[in-house]
């Protein structure tokens, strides 16, 4: 019995997953909740038919001027509400469509799916094709011969309020649309998208104890313990589910390595993950497998760094010739600062997860130094002469650094204020300019109190010289 229950357990886990998965593309997708009111559209237009054929048609002669259409009238004013939204909602994709090709080309391609996730547009394009749907439903039950008419009357007046609505709607999406093209509003959206993983993904502070999280001594299996269990297909990493990880390597007295980190692109055939402790098998390779999900594309989910690289795409495309668009550029440093003043006093998860003192998983992720790098250095390099670019990012690292205590954090920031430093030594032209930027980099470094003397100092530039 018991092993038949563990079976049934190993089938239900990936099967529960996938469904999960599934669940979690079609609640993302741009049909979705159309799909919902075309639903909802169908089962309305059924009730009020109902209702309308309950209800006595002398108890609606009162009010003739909104139930007192005949069958032509009725059928004429639901077959124009018909054509009417099945063409405005035509030209609400068609504009959808054109404000994801402006997005994509004036700031990056991987926002696509913010734009196609976006809920006020689906509801825009549900409310008109639901209307669309409930008026062919009402239409087709109105009856004008002298022996056997129906006209649902109480049904006809709910579309012409749903067309009221409907051009509502298409108002507030008009609207809508214009300021989700602006900068500020798509930055805005990646951020609290990104601000959220880390909540995630850290939901603790470091509090009073200034130890970075991973320096627990453990001790790792030999090289030669370990064996590879390949990826059965080729995507993105978008999650993985480490309680499940945990649970196989308790019951099978194991340690499971990953070797692909998330957002990172796994290719059919290589290690996904390696085992030490036991020989797996082709349905513990499958069992692994189905703990991970795979797609064409990255998302912010578990992969905070993504969120991070979408906002820095932006800024590079400001600072691009074509473009030199700086304004733009201090917005995204902006945002870049909101995401690490949030990552800064977190405590970041250590890889190795433990149960009961015994290692299990080995889990590399994000730390906060690969992230602070993925935010300022791409910035950085492209910046160059741009004086203004590399105030601002002092500014930002003098913010996030008050929000840590933690030495090592301190010390990472005054790393990236001295290749600011270097970066402007080296590419600004005026002396004016230089020397501005080497005072704010100095003010930095004071209130950073940093105790790196300049002795220590100069290895590190060679180091990155030579790097």
């Amino acid at each position: 019995m018991k092993k038949s229950g563990d079976g049934l357990a190993r089938v239900a886990m990936p099967i529960g997953r996938h469904v999960s998965n599934l669940w979690r593309l079609v609640y993302d997708s741009l049909w979705f909740v159309p799909a919902l009111f075309v639903i909802g559209a169908l089962v309305l237009g059924v009730v009020m038919v109902e209702i309308s054929s309950i209800v006595p048609r002398e108890a609606l002669v009162s009010f003739p001027r909104l139930f007192g259409a005949d069958a032509s009238g009725s059928r004429g004013m639901l077959s124009t509400i018909a054509g009417a939204m099945v063409t405005v909602a035509g030209v609400t994709f068609s504009i959808t469509v054109v404000a994801v090709a402006q997005a994509s080309s004036m700031y990056t391609p991987r926002i696509l799916r913010n734009f196609m996730r976006d809920r006020p547009s689906q509801l825009v394009l549900g409310m008109l094709v639901g209307t669309f749907v409930y008026c062919l439903v009402v239409i087709r039950t109105i009856r004008g011969q002298e022996d056997a008419t129906f006209i649902p009357a109480i049904a006809v007046l709910t579309a012409f309020v749903l067309a009221i609505a409907a051009m509502g709607f298409l108002i507030y999406f008009i609207h809508h649309i214009a300021g989700s093209l602006q900068a500020s509003q798509i930055l805005a959206r990646v951020s609290r998208e990104t601000i959220a993983s880390l909540d995630r993904l850290f939901p603790e502070e470091i509090g009073a104890d200034p130890v970075e999280a991973g320096a627990a001594a453990v001790v790792l299996p030999p090289d030669d313990a370990w064996r590879p269990v390949p990826a059965r297909r080729s995507g993105y990493l978008q999650h993985v589910d480490t309680d499940d990880l945990l649970r196989f390597a308790r019951d099978r007295d194991a340690v499971v390595r990953l070797e692909c980190d998330i957002g990172t692109f796994c290719i059919e055939g290589t290690t996904l993950v390696s085992v030490a402790g036991m020989p797996p098998s082709e349905e513990d390779g499958a069992l692994l497998n189905g703990m991970f999900t795979q797609a064409a594309y990255r998302t912010v989910d578990q992969d905070a760094a993504f969120g991070i690289q979408q906002i820095v795409d932006i800024a590079l495309r400001a600072l691009s010739p074509g473009v030199n668009d700086s304004t733009t550029a201090l917005h995204c440093i902006d945002h870049l600062g909101a995401v690490l003043v949030r990552l800064a006093p977190r405590q970041v998860e250590d890889p190795y997860r433990l149960e009961h003192g015994v290692l299990r998983v080995i889990a590399n992720g994000p730390t906060f130094a690969s992230l602070v790098d993925a935010a300022i250095a791409d910035i950085r390099r492209n910046a160059r002469d741009n004086v203004t670019v590399h105030l601002h990012l002092l500014s930002v690292l003098g913010r996030v650094s008050t929000c840590t205590t933690n030495p090592e954090r301190r010390r990472l920031l005054v790393e990236h204020v001295e290749s600011i430093r270097r970066t402007a030594v080296q590419a600004v032209p005026l002396e004016e300019d230089r020397r501005l930027v080497i005072a704010a980099c100095d003010r930095a470094r004071r209130a950073l109190g940093a105790a790196v003397d300049e002795g220590e100092r100069r290895p590190f530039v060679r180091q990155q010289a030579a790097g």
